[in-house]
């Protein structure tokens, strides 16, 4: 039952309340004491029993390769599949036509370069980079993604020095002074955007924009229409891709837009670099995708047909 006490006022008496007890501070301290050693013991427990734990390895993610499941048909397919892949003989570097003619073009006129991949268009902007570096000019590299932005960042920097080339993205931002910048397209046009705010200039002499062929993508084409609607005519555009089909369409749309003369300079053919496709299977077996005479390996379908049995068992 609580005690209550008098408490005596002019012309009244009133009943007030208990105060709460309180431990003494040293009982509190005391307390406290012994309940972060008890910590402290546990603690050290979970420690000694981490320390004498062994963790057991993972089953393997896959089942492992087993050669004698290949058939010698099978075998030398993969054999055809793999051969000459590796590292070519070093050799001197031979410009092909259309990689000189887009060089000569590119120094009085815009140049649209179409060709495959792996044909050499990015030697044409490292050998025109290359010129402006040498002449106290500056340039710009464009690029759809962030990825590829920071691997021409780190193929520059080694050819022509990290002094001299910067980096622009959303996520980056090194060296944006240097003669040399590599940065996505959207970094490019808010350059264009920022400079006709301002009344000033967009301090470069030549852009290349890589994979021009995202114009026509529908959430992103609008940024490379404006990249080029609004560079100013002094500053001289070299295009590159490998899948624009209206090449002369689109080189007169630029014409109209900038009051330029526009090149184009087509590479016809094959990849110099081929492809090669194959399927790889759960077992690590692996397929040729196309047969000898270029179709469908039906070895594929086989196989497949022969997993589903086989899970139809497993299963049921």
């Amino acid at each position: 039952m609580p005690v209550y006490h008098f408490r005596r006022s002019i012309g009244s008496i009133r009943l007030c309340p208990p105060k709460p007890l309180t431990l003494p501070l040293v009982a509190r301290n005391h307390k406290e004491k012994n309940r972060q050693k008890s910590k402290n013991v546990r603690s050290d427990s979970v420690r000694r029993k981490e320390r004498r734990f062994k963790r057991e390895l993972a089953p393997e993610s896959s089942a492992r390769f087993d050669p004698a499941k290949s058939t010698t048909t099978q075998v030398k397919s993969i054999e055809r599949l793999l051969q000459g892949i590796g590292t070519p003989e070093a050799k001197p570097l031979v410009p092909d036509a259309f990689q000189i003619e887009a060089l000569e073009a590119i120094e009085t006129q815009d140049v649209l370069v179409t060709a495959p991949t792996g044909s050499g268009k990015t030697w044409i902007a490292r050998e025109e980079i290359r010129r402006l570096l040498e002449q106290g000019k500056r340039a710009w590299y464009t690029t759809p993604l962030k990825a590829l932005t920071n691997s021409k960042y780190t193929e520059f920097s080694q050819e022509f020095g990290s002094e001299n080339v910067g980096i622009l993205t959303g996520d980056r931002k090194i060296n944006h002074d240097a003669p040399l910048i590599v940065g996505t397209t959207e970094i490019y046009r808010n350059q264009l955007f920022d400079a006709l705010r301002s009344g000033e200039q967009v301090n470069t002499d030549f852009v290349i924009l890589d994979e021009a062929h995202y114009l026509a993508d529908a959430e992103r084409g609008h940024v490379w229409e404006e990249a080029i609607i609004l560079s100013p005519s002094r500053i001289r555009l070299l295009l590159l891709s490998a899948t624009i089909g209206n090449a002369g369409e689109f080189a007169s749309w630029i014409g109209e837009v900038r009051g330029t003369n526009v090149r184009v300079i087509n590479r016809a053919g094959t990849r110099p670099v081929e492809l090669r496709a194959a399927f790889l299977a759960p077992n690590l077996q692996l397929f040729p995708l196309l047969d000898e005479d270029g179709k469908f390996n039906r070895r594929i379908e086989q196989f497949a047909q022969e997993e589903n049995r086989f899970e139809r068992r497993r299963r049921y």
